[in-house]
């Protein structure tokens, strides 16, 4: 069984995502990295080259091959819920955590992250802020929709978050 980390840019899936795969004794596996190193490209080359189609469609074929994989802390791209056929592959594998934060956090996070400007496109012609308010409005429904969990990230930390997974996680388990 894998355990799914879903939830907008800069909700902390990464991070947390690694603490969590420590306490659990599993590989924590980042969705974004493992397509960026298949692919021999950052995620910016590939919208560059055929935009967000072209994108979308390589990380169909990475979520496939992520979710042949067992016993892992997998945290995925904020947009991988967007294709029904990633859903239905990674509710298939395993229990999925949405990691939530409100706008004013994420926008924070990520004007504080000097990675996402050189590693992560914009995907519309909005300002930052604005399209972070934007796509989390769209795409909230879709998360909420798939999550078995919802947890808040803004107002805790890391290792808080990820405890909190961990006994969720042996609480459903055991279940």
């Amino acid at each position: 069984m894998n355990i799914i980390l879903i939830g907008f840019r800069g909700t902390g899936k990464t991070t947390i995502g690694k603490i969590l795969a420590q306490q659990l004794d599993k590989e924590f596996v980042d969705a974004d990295e493992y397509l960026e190193q298949k692919q021999g490209k950052t995620i910016k080359d590939i919208f560059a080259e055929g935009g967000e189609p072209l994108f979308r469609e390589i990380e169909v074929q990475m979520i496939a091959e992520l979710c042949r994989l067992d016993n892992r802390v997998i945290a995925t791209g904020g947009g991988v819920i967007l294709r029904e056929e990633n859903v239905r592959r990674l509710k298939k594998n395993g229990i999925i955590i949405f990691l939530d934060a409100d706008v004013d956090t994420l926008y924070r996070r990520i004007q504080g992250d000097a990675q996402t400007a050189q590693k992560r496109p914009n995907l519309t012609s909005r300002s930052a802020y604005e399209e972070i308010e934007y796509l989390l409005a769209y795409r909230r429904p879709f998360y909420d929709r798939i999550a078995d969990f919802v947890i808040s990230t803004a107002s805790i930390s890391k290792h808080d978050v990820a405890n909190k997974i961990f006994n969720l996680i042996h609480n459903h388990v055991m279940d």
